[in-house]
């Protein structure tokens, strides 16, 4: 009997709707007239789920005996019994009671399998266990009860059960999911829209792996070798020339043209390593090709049309981006080049763009040549080798051998020839060799201790030994260059990988740079210099090392940067093949310098149109918030001081208390511009300690009446390390935006709880609420939105909260408050070494 299919439906979080689809199938296959039955489903009483049990068999459930409590599991051995076609096994990642039959269900689906049975079941993202750390660094929630991946890749099908994250939210607030009491916790904590977002991407990005592995697996085992445009798949053929930028980014242009189309850039480089591409100019380009969302790969191969065709049809590309031959008119005679070619063996399933640029027929050019810097010790070592061991070893062969032999002898005097090619290079292998043959003939080629030779045959073999002494020399001293070679360029590629990386990563460091410069080519020090005009003075733009020089003339080595800027650095002078990577050294400092120098004058911009905006709304506040206090007060004092109207006790307090109303809402205005003021001018500096945070939040409450906030802070929260004197300010001047925007008989909620790392405060009110546009803009300074309530001040009261507490490494985010209003999320650093323990999901959560 043939193993069962599996089928699975994947789920980005609870509640998505898996176990409704599963049963939905169910159904269907019973209409057909298959045989299914119901071998376990959780339906967490949610109403819909529950009535698709309705028309399908159940297998009844095991009860198992557990510290006392009884619990029900799947009864494997009653299915394998009843031998259904097909069983449903719902929560494929569920841990079973200690006492059955295997420890997880997913084992007791592989049973099933294994008897020709065929399962259909359900599993979320985040049970899958290779997924475990990403899904609680998202959420904050450890799973305890996973599935291995590769018992869901080994399923037949899989199939996504997808819902955005809004969609999920407005059914978990219908009461769809959980029951009403647990609505509010979990749309606050799991159920938050950027946890379901990333999940939800997490699922769809598993599942189209799968989908492309599937593919490839097909493909490979039907011998597939065709193009499948699935989606557009388009590789660059580049060679490290300049042209290869616009190659890029004409694939580029035609990958936006379709949707989901990705760009894959290929540079083939010779088996044996070495290229005349520049280092330099292929970091560029990997850079410009990853900034536009493309691959960059490095082939090896020494065809390069073969290559890249087998490159692009191993990850099934649609088109293939080449550029014009930069070769000229005439080479085209000895071979029709890599274009010409790959256009014509790409057959039909690859389309061919052959692309035009500035570079066409100009030629490639001739490799820089690059000796060998073997260094005076090894080519003295080498003379020695080529020069003296010959002489040494002649006197060793007459007093001790003399009867070995003319083949034995030649093959003595050759090895300290390859030696000497080893050593010093060719140079000195040719003089061994030639210094060698004179030794064989003058001593060891009758006639003895002449330098002539009377057999025809050693005349020969003389020759043959000059011959092979000069082959092997020059064999070997190319070799040794080629090991150079090798190794400078990989070398130099390190060093501008760093470059690129540095650029990628955003790094504005200059001090790092010049440090790295001066570390890479061993200097004393390195300075960055730059003037005005050419006949202005050299300044110091940025400097590392002791002593560095300030004109470029007293350096040991400089580098021009444009006309009016150069890199001068002191400790040795650099040979000629260094200055290449200097060069793009001195490039890069250029450009970091002039990022910091935008930055700094973008933010100087901002902070001086800031500073106005706020001038110009301070006077605007002036001239009618403040006023209006002062009016009151003025009012109420005038009247106090008339003698023209006798006033009644009850009047005089009335007026005296309209007096100090006026007084508070002035103190409290002037407070929070002296705050803002502040934050304006960075003067704000918390002092971090650890605080509890029902020790702080209370005494935040103090200006809204009693009975406008419910307070829920448990005792069993962790530590927080902030200020608590700006936490207090912070938390009071939220807590009265909310009471102030809350409807008549609706209290302010106050709730707290702990996530990972992190501690969530959160402020609901249940008043009109905020747009998604106006979220950010309402904690701005001086902005009110909608219609503020009178006396709702000048604005600022959320502008300090967030400033406050992003000075404490806090922040402060609006949500909507599920069934309207808003909702005031203040997230608080968890002091060090006091993390709670991971919160769990709410009951039924793994369906």
């Amino acid at each position: 009997m043939g193993r069962g299919k599996f089928r699975i439906y994947l789920g980005s979080a609870p509640g998505v709707g898996k176990t409704y689809a599963m049963l939905s199938e169910g159904h269907r296959r019973v209409e057909r007239g298959t045989d299914v039955v119901v071998a376990f489903v959780e339906h967490h009483s949610r109403p819909r789920t529950e009535v698709m049990l309705h028309g399908l068999e159940q297998i009844p459930r095991r009860e198992l005996e557990y510290r006392g409590s009884t619990f029900t599991e799947m009864d494997v051995d009653a299915i394998l019994a009843r031998r259904p076609a097909v069983a449903l096994v719902d929560e494929l990642a569920h841990t079973n009671v200690p006492g059955s039959r295997n420890a997880k269900r997913w084992q007791d689906v592989e049973e099933l399998l294994q008897a020709g049975i065929d399962v259909v079941s359900t599993v979320n993202i985040q049970h899958l266990e290779s997924l475990g750390d990403v899904v609680e660094t998202i959420t904050g929630v450890r799973q305890r009860e996973t599935v291995p991946d590769e018992v869901v890749r080994r399923a037949d099908q899989i199939e996504l059960v997808d819902m955005s994250p809004q969609a999920l939210r407005r059914r978990m607030a219908h009461g769809n999911i959980y029951k009403s009491d647990k609505v509010d916790a979990a749309l606050s904590n799991y159920f938050r829209p950027g946890n379901l977002t990333a999940l939800r991407e997490l699922a769809l990005l598993w599942v189209a792996d799968r989908v492309d592995e599937y593919l490839r697996e097909y493909r490979g085992e039907h011998n597939i070798r065709t193009t499948w445009q699935a989606r557009e798949r388009i590789v660059v053929g580049i060679t490290g020339g300049p042209e290869g930028r616009t190659l890029i980014r004409r694939a580029a242009r035609l990958a936006e043209k379709g949707s989901g189309g990705e760009v894959l850039a290929v540079y083939i480089a010779r088996s044996d390593g070495l290229s005349s591409a520049s280092p330099k100019e292929l970091a560029v380009q990997r850079t410009l090709v990853e900034d536009l969302g493309g691959t960059f790969h490095h082939v090896i191969g020494d065809d390069v049309s073969d290559a890249l065709l087998e490159f692009a049809r191993g990850v099934n590309a649609t088109q293939i981006v080449l550029g014009v031959s930069r070769r000229r008119s005439w080479q085209s005679v000895f071979s029709p080049g890599v274009s010409a070619t790959v256009a014509r063996e790409s057959g039909p399933d690859l389309d061919v763009h052959i692309v035009t640029h500035d570079e066409a027929a100009k030629g490639r050019g001739l490799p820089v040549p690059r000796g060998a810097r073997l260094g005076r010790s090894r080519i003295i070592w080498g003379w020695l080798a080529g020069i003296a061991g010959p002489a040494l070893l002649t006197v060793l062969l007459n007093q001790a051998v003399p009867d070995l032999g003319l083949a034995n002898d030649m093959l003595l005097f050759l090895t300290f020839t390859v030696a000497a090619a080893l050593l010093g290079g060719l140079l000195p292998a040719l003089a061994s060799a030639a210094f060698g043959s004179l030794l064989l003939n003058y001593w060891f080629t009758p006639p003895l201790h002449e330098f002539t030779v009377s057999d025809p045959k050693n005349i020969v073999a003389i020759a043959i030994f000059v011959g092979v002494a000069v082959s092997v020399a020059s064999v070997v001293d190319l070799a040794a260059r080629r090991t150079h070679q090798a190794a400078r360029l990989r070398a130099e590629s390190e060093i501008l990988s760093f470059l690129a990386g540095s650029v990628l990563r955003g790094e504005t460091a200059l001090d790092a740079l010049l440090e790295r410069v001066r570390e890479t080519f061993a200097m004393d020090s390195v300075a960055l210099l730059e003037r005005g005009t050419e006949v202005e003075p050299w300044t110091t733009a940025g400097s590392i090392g002791p002593n560095p020089v300030t004109r470029p003339e007293d350096a040991d080595v400089d580098m021009p940067i444009g006309e009016n800027m150069a890199l001068a650095l002191t400790g040795r002078v650099l040979p000629a093949e260094d200055r290449r990577v200097l060069g793009a050294f001195a490039a890069q400092a250029a450009v970091v310098l002039d990022r910091q120098r935008l930055v700094d004058e973008a933010e100087e911009a901002r902070r001086l149109i800031e500073g106005n905006r706020i001038r110009t709304a301070l006077l605007a506040a002036v001239s009618h918030d403040l006023r209006t206090p002062l009016a009151g007060i003025k009012a109420s004092v005038t009247s106090l001081r008339s003698t023209d109207v006798e006033w009644s006790e009850e009047d005089r307090a009335d007026l005296l208390e309209g007096i100090e109303d006026g007084a508070d809402r002035l103190d409290h205005l002037i407070g929070n511009l002296l705050d803002m003021s502040r934050l304006q001018t960075g003067a704000v500096v918390p002092i971090i300690r650890v605080t509890d945070l029902d020790e702080v939040v209370p005494m935040a409450l103090a200006g809204v009446p009693d009975d406008s906030v419910e307070l829920d802070i448990p005792e069993t929260l962790p530590m927080v390390a902030v200020d608590r004197g700006l936490l207090e300010r912070a938390v009071a001047n939220i807590v009265e935006n909310a009471v102030k925007y809350s409807p008549a008989g609706r209290s302010v909620h106050v709730s707290a709880s702990a996530l990972a790392d992190r501690l969530e405060l959160r402020v609901v009110d249940r008043g009109p609420g905020v747009p998604d546009e106006a979220k950010d803009r309402i904690f701005e300074p001086f902005q009110r939105y909608g219609d503020a309530p009178a006396g709702a001040g000048v604005g600022l009261g959320l502008a300090v909260a967030r400033g406050f507490l992003e000075a404490m490494d806090a922040t402060l985010t609006a949500e909507d408050t599920p069934g309207g209003g808003l909702t005031m999320v203040l997230t608080l650093p968890i002091a060090g070494g006091d993390r709670p323990v991971a919160a769990e999901l709410p009951a039924g959560a793994t369906t």
